[in-house]
């Protein structure tokens, strides 16, 4: 019985739900990250969503400048009376007459939407930057999702080595029970390992998966994408405030805000400018009447002053202030904490480099203390109980050891997205 409960044991290890899903699981596209980056802002809808904003900030612009350009417009009016009308056999106005006008016009003075011209202006360079800003989340979103997966499949990887050994001790407690040297507690307990690293492993893998359908939907993808290999990030050693500064999107979004805000403001005067308009009309009369010519023009200059609105104008330069004031705040606050994260960023990645050191030491340890545990339980020098610890503090440890390299990889991340050099 026990030799049979043993080989079912063996064949449920050897066809475990963990072999049976990476068989049946279909093969998924590996890229790199700068490949995962490229395609994200090439076909992610939020990016395209930015470059409809894009599209609509140069629309309003052209709106605002067609209001300073010349205006051409025609018309034709025609007319039919009931009768003729005549005075003294001179006809005065005809039964049919037609008339075709046409109206030329363009601003002379228009300081107001000259102003507003160069504001619109300002707005596309506003969506240009928030353009920028939205892929650099996306850029980021897509590094940490392929950070992700490679953390993931890391956690596989300790999840493997734990069950191979644990697979390792079962075997050896099998063939000592066979022996009539072993016990069957002690196959027990070597079984119960296993099937705990099995249900490891099945998590593990499941993250992985998680991982990859993640970096697909940024990617725009139809299906899970897979990253294919660790990439390797160049921080920088000292960081110029005034160089990354520069590079943020976000700082630049803001800075232009900010301009664009105080050009509305001081742009506010110009309402009390007055416009002025040149309009130029000619006219044809088919047929002509007694008191119309058949052909006419009209030229006229008109000006116009705002005197007294009830403190319309003033209260919207007061508007226009508290928006400046606002992004004045905003874009100081932002400054502030864009420092913060810069020094963070660089304290975390030395912080982490230096755990992830010491966490890779101390698995490389607790693998040698195993093999030594497992040296001595060979030779009845150790129980079971001391090789399954052993297993379960070398699986401990290389699994701390490598969220300390997902840490230090992230960390990595973060401060080239902070300093403004993700992605390139």
């Amino acid at each position: 019985m026990h030799k049979l409960a043993a080989a079912a044991l063996a064949s449920l290890v050897l066809l475990s739900p963990a072999a049976l899903s990476a068989q049946t699981t279909p093969p998924v596209e590996s890229v790199t990250l700068d490949q995962a980056v490229e395609r994200a802002l090439k076909n992610n809808p939020t990016v395209g969503q930015a470059i409809q904003g894009i599209l609509r900030a140069e629309a309003l612009l052209q709106q605002a400048r067609a209001v300073t350009l010349p205006q051409v417009n025609a018309s034709f009016t025609g007319v039919v009376n009931s009768t003729e009308r005549k005075f003294d056999d001179v006809v005065t106005s005809p039964r049919m007459q037609g008339t075709i006008a046409a109206s030329a016009s363009m601003p002379v003075l228009a300081a107001a939407d000259w102003a507003r011209r160069n504001q619109a202006k300002d707005q596309v360079e506003v969506a240009n930057l928030s353009s920028a800003d939205v892929r650099t989340n996306i850029a980021v979103a897509t590094g940490q999702a392929y950070l992700a997966i490679i953390a993931a499949r890391r956690q596989v990887d300790v999840s493997l080595r734990a069950r191979e050994s644990a697979l390792a001790h079962l075997d050896y407690a099998r063939r000592r029970l066979e022996a009539g040297a072993g016990t069957r507690l002690n196959e027990l307990r070597a079984a119960q390992e296993v099937s705990s690293d099995e249900a490891r492993l099945e998590v593990t893998q499941y993250a992985v998966r998680v991982g990859q359908e993640a970096l697909g939907v940024l990617m725009a993808s139809n299906g899970p994408v897979d990253a294919a290999s660790e990439p390797a990030f160049n921080v920088p050693a000292a960081a110029d405030e005034a160089g990354w500064m520069a590079l943020r999107p976000d700082l630049r979004l803001f800075t232009a805000e900010e301009r664009a805000a105080d050009r509305v403001w001081r742009d506010s005067s110009k309402d009390w400018f007055p416009t002025g308009v040149l309009s130029f009309d000619p006219q044809a009369l088919v047929p002509a009447s007694i008191f119309t010519s058949a052909r006419s023009w009209r030229l006229v200059v008109n000006f116009s002053q705002p005197i007294w609105d009830s403190g319309q104008r003033k209260a919207v330069k007061l508007v226009r202030e508290t928006n400046l004031n606002n992004a004045r705040l905003a874009l100081t606050d932002l400054q502030i904490r864009a420092r913060s994260e810069v020094r963070l960023a660089e304290d975390l990645v030395r912080t982490s480099e230096r755990a992830f050191n010491s966490l890779r030491l101390a698995a490389e340890q607790a693998q040698e203390v195993l093999n030594i545990t497992n040296f001595a339980f060979q030779a009845g020098a150790t129980t079971n109980l001391e090789v399954i610890d052993a297993q379960r503090q070398a699986r401990d440890a290389d699994s701390s050891a490598a969220v300390a390299q997902n840490t230090l990889m992230r960390a990595q991340l973060d401060l080239l997205t902070a300093l403004g050099r993700f992605p390139q």
